[in-house]
């Protein structure tokens, strides 16, 4: 089986084990909101956005109830279907970040959560996609791990160790710096318009005990307070996930 193929039964199995409720649930966490304030700016209510990517479809869901055109596309089927039943009306594709079933200059914005980093062949292919469906003026929304001092610490460790420096050989994920991410951005055409370090106190999360709370993926009041800290005085350092504004000219 290739990486691809058991990255996507990874992410079959996770979805298994979650629920559209939870993800829901860490809409209104810190780290989500503060990503969502920045970014809804450049959507617009007359235009349709995608998700590629999609999930629990928590982000569909999100800006369904505040008024957008949203859809949303994943390879996980089990996800799809799992949204569809929570709510039937959800505008939902199968289908391949590398060759989206969509004309050219469909969409007003394409959104990118975490995905990319998963294809061990890079990102450059589904961000020619991406550019390809935007319609010209159309955003980009995208979000990758930053290689941060606990990222880079832990991978230390695994090597160290003599063990691989992912943390599951059949679940591919990288990181990337800001250069090289905003690199890939540019290369097949956007313009930039924002490139903003977020979630400090996930980072922080990863550490462990200290810095979590009960709960789904969630950070206790210690991981908030210095990941605000660490946001202004180490906002790259210890940053979690790049947050990138983009556009199609």
């Amino acid at each position: 089986m290739s990486r691809y193929d058991s990255t996507r039964r990874a992410w079959e199995d996770i979805w298994d084990s979650a629920s559209v409720e939870q993800e829901l649930e860490t809409m209104s966490y810190p780290r989500a909101v503060e990503t969502l304030n920045a970014y809804l700016p450049y959507l617009s209510k007359a235009d349709i956005v995608l998700e590629a990517g999609s999930g629990l479809s928590a982000v569909i869901l999100t800006l369904k109830r505040m008024g957008y055109r949203v859809m949303g596309l994943d390879y996980a089927v089990n996800a799809l279907e799992t949204s569809q039943r929570y709510d039937p009306e959800l505008a939902l594709v199968a289908g391949d970040v590398h060759h989206l079933p969509y004309a050219e200059n469909t969409f007003g914005a394409y959104l990118s959560f975490g995905v990319f980093e998963h294809f061990e062949t890079g990102m450059r292919v589904p961000l020619a996609e991406a550019y390809r469906v935007l319609k010209p003026g159309g955003v980009l929304v995208l979000t990758i791990p930053y290689p941060n001092i606990v990222n880079q610490l832990l991978a230390w460790r695994r090597k160290r160790a003599g063990m691989s420096v992912l943390n599951d050989d059949e679940f591919y994920e990288s990181t990337y710096t800001r250069a090289a991410l905003t690199n890939e951005v540019q290369a097949v055409g956007f313009k930039l318009e924002q490139v903003v370090p977020t979630s400090h106190a996930y980072t922080l999360w990863g550490i462990g005990a200290p810095f979590r709370a009960p709960g789904y993926y969630r950070t206790n009041a210690l991981a908030e307070g210095l990941g605000r800290v660490l946001k202004t005085v180490l906002p790259w350092p210890f940053n979690f996930s790049t947050l990138v504004i983009a556009r199609k000219p």
